[in-house]
């Protein structure tokens, strides 16, 4: 890397731009390389053979973009807006990463068809077949969690299916319908197995992040931690104890999170 570049981390998922640049040993402050995330991809595809994909949608609203240090700049939305003019400046890296609606509906798919999946590995619609009325009650009830931790820092988190309306994916704004009848999601599969990213980087990573962060300025979030509990117990490892994205992975314990 050189001195001007941007770098664009997409998606962010959870604080992936912090990420990146922890990785790459720069400070958090430092601006001589410009660090971005996006709250999602603008496109959903799915690989069907190596070096092939299959894309499903690209989106047309609802994709947002912040960087470290949070500074509102025009340059990057310039940059990016060549490709995706609909693309919005977020607050800070806390809404994009709470925007990313992977983690309200993956691991509650996944885990409410454990059985299905280990069954027939994957032989069926993920989203078609995969939602019914109670699994988009347990959608809702992390979603609601979700939006709550942003209301606390002052952030406006939209509700997954009203995000998935904007960006093209879904008819109606409910959990359950929406997501079955969504022509976005129409025709993808399910996981052949449940070692899976839909496990592992949602419930892992990115609901593990969001519950270390509720606890810290103190929202209640039962369904997010029995969702993690309910992946720990499923995957035979504790995703909590690893803490791949709590405060103690950074070394930020002492620090106080504000909007």
């Amino acid at each position: 890397m050189r001195a001007g570049q941007t770098v664009i981390i997409c998606p962010g998922s959870c604080l992936g731009s912090i990420e990146f640049k922890r990785g790459a040993g720069l400070s958090l402050r430092d601006e001589t390389i410009i660090v971005a995330e996006t709250s999602t991809l603008p496109y959903a595809v799915r690989l069907v053979e190596p070096g092939r994909i299959h894309m499903f949608l690209k989106i047309k609203d609802g994709l947002f973009i912040s960087r470290v240090p949070a500074r509102v700049t025009q340059r990057i939305i310039a940059q990016v807006g060549e490709v995706y003019p609909f693309i919005k400046l977020a607050r800070n890296v806390l809404q994009t990463s709470l925007q990313n609606g992977n983690p309200v509906i993956h691991p509650a798919i996944t885990l409410l068809n454990t059985a299905l999946i280990e069954r027939t590995r994957g032989a069926f619609l993920f989203y078609e077949e995969g939602v019914t009325p109670a699994v988009g009650r347990v959608i809702k009830a992390i979603d609601e969690e979700r939006i709550a931790i942003g209301r606390a820092l002052d952030l406006e988190i939209i509700s997954e299916p009203e995000l998935g309306l904007m960006q093209g994916y879904m008819l109606e704004a409910s959990y359950d319908r929406g997501y079955a009848e969504a022509p976005g999601f129409r025709g993808i599969q399910a996981q052949a197995s449940l070692d899976h990213w839909y496990l592992h980087k949602d419930a892992g990573y990115s609901l593990v992040f969001w519950q270390s962060l509720a606890e810290q300025i103190g929202v209640a979030t039962p369904s997010i931690a029995a969702l993690i509990r309910l992946a720990s117990v499923v995957m035979g490892q504790d995703y909590r104890q690893q803490g791949q994205r709590t405060r103690s992975h950074w070394g930020w314990q002492n620090i106080r999170l504000t909007a």
